[in-house]
């Protein structure tokens, strides 16, 4: 038999779970009756008394539910919402108003009541107040999904493709020669670059241009840095007076790069940050710093067409030919490897930057768990990296005009000469 202190505690902690219930739904209730103040008494089919007490009963019949009868709850949430659906169907006839949002609160209420008592006060807290930020901005969400275009919620229900659905039924296991191929991992490199691409995107596409250069350009290096540099390429040709502000962000654009690399690192293989991080950030410094004092020289209030990444900024075709690219750069690395040693890394480094970086970052950061050295991965990403960006310079230069051979070119290759110093060291020992 329990004692008088024990039997203290327990209703103690009772009356803490029905005061939280009853909070929990006047917290509700004041975001409905804040929403509904306009409206005259009488007319409010729940304010924040209701819901106050909607809460309270929640708890109550939790807590009866555990001394009495499971029944008491499933019945008392039935009968909440029939008084629920009729008060409603009351509001809808007079008012036409044919949104069930009141109802779902009203029913959300119970149930937070509920768990408060019969689960846990924290889990009852959280989805509350998540709760509440959804309802109190429903003019924001409505306004969001009006922005949103058909081909943008296309690509984010194709990247819950990819990554909720596909990659949890890959195998997490080595298959091929050596047990090199994890089809897993290979499938999550691929969700965390569309991931990323993704996020970018979608800071563009909510910073619009009234951000200016900057903002776009420091995006832009997440999504895609090469469409940036062809679309300011063209407008510099263009519009000449405003050249040194596309350089400007065409260098940063560059620049963010690197630090999109060292994210692909840090997700990967954390251990390789040691060692590359301070070439890396040299070489992104060595591209802000003149982008801008170019900016700072040169800005003059003028706005900059947005550049039109993709019609699609989650392509699934595209997904899948990264992935296949993913598995033929970790054949190949692997081939090179035995063949060549490190200069073969170096090769392949070389070739693939032309096209992509990301590839072959996300192929040698791999490797770098399977034994590949460190050292020979990470000059095999700033090789990768460094000749992604002399191709990106020769572009600006023969698309943009001579402007943007000091603008754009000469900080490029003292980037690539300042990454190349600090790794000459590491390089040599």
């Amino acid at each position: 038999m329990e004692s008088f202190a024990e039997q203290f505690v327990s209703e103690q902690k009772i009356i803490i779970q029905l005061a939280v219930a009853l909070l929990l739904g006047a917290l509700t209730g004041l975001e409905r009756g804040w929403a509904t103040r306009e409206q005259k008494s009488g007319e409010r089919v729940a304010g924040m008394r209701t819901y106050a007490l909607v809460g309270l009963l929640g708890g109550i019949t939790a807590l009866l539910s555990l001394k009495v009868t499971p029944w008491v709850l499933p019945a008392s949430l039935l009968a909440v919402c029939v008084a629920a659906v009729m008060a409603y169907r009351v509001r809808m006839l007079q008012m036409r108003d044919y949104s069930i949002t009141g109802i779902i609160g009203i029913l959300l209420t119970f149930c937070f009541g509920a768990v408060a008592v019969a689960v846990d006060i924290a889990v009852a807290a959280t989805a509350a107040v998540i709760t509440t930020i959804i309802l109190d901005n429903k003019n924001e969400i409505h306004s969001a999904l009006n922005r949103l275009q058909e081909h943008e919620l296309d690509a984010a229900l194709k990247l819950l493709l990819i990554s909720v659905v596909m990659l949890p039924l890959l195998p997490n296991e080595g298959i091929g020669p050596g047990g090199m191929l994890n089809p897993y991992e290979i499938w999550w490199m691929v969700v965390l670059i569309a991931s990323i691409s993704f996020v970018g995107y979608f800071a563009m596409r909510v910073g619009g241009t009234e951000k200016g250069i900057l903002f776009t350009s420091l995006f832009a290096g997440l999504a895609s840095s090469t469409a940036l540099t062809l679309h300011f390429s063209r407008l510099a040709r263009q519009t000449a007076q405003i050249s040194p502000l596309l350089s400007s962000g065409i260098l940063i654009a560059c620049g963010t790069m690197y630090l999109r690399i060292l994210l692909y690192c840090a997700m990967i293989n954390p251990a390789l940050l040691g060692h590359l991080t301070l070439p890396l950030l040299i070489m992104t410094l060595v591209l802000y710093l003149p982008a801008l004092l170019i900016w700072r020289k040169h800005r003059n209030g003028t706005r900059v067409e947005q550049p039109a990444l993709s019609s699609n900024p989650l392509d699934l075709k595209s997904a899948l030919l990264l992935g296949a690219l993913l598995t033929v750069i970790l054949l190949m690395a692997s081939v090179l490897k035995q063949w060549l040693g490190n200069a073969g890394i170096y090769v392949l480094a070389t070739v693939s930057g032309i096209t992509d970086v990301d590839a072959i970052t996300l192929s040698l950061t791999r490797m770098s768990q399977t034994g590949l050295e460190s050292t020979t991965v990470i000059i095999g990403i700033i090789i990768a990296s460094s000749v992604n960006n002399l191709m990106k310079a020769g572009m600006a230069v023969s698309i943009g005009g001579r402007a943007m051979l000091l603008r754009v070119a000469l900080p490029i290759l003292l980037s690539l000469l300042a990454g190349l110093a600090v790794l000459l060291p590491m390089y040599s020992a």
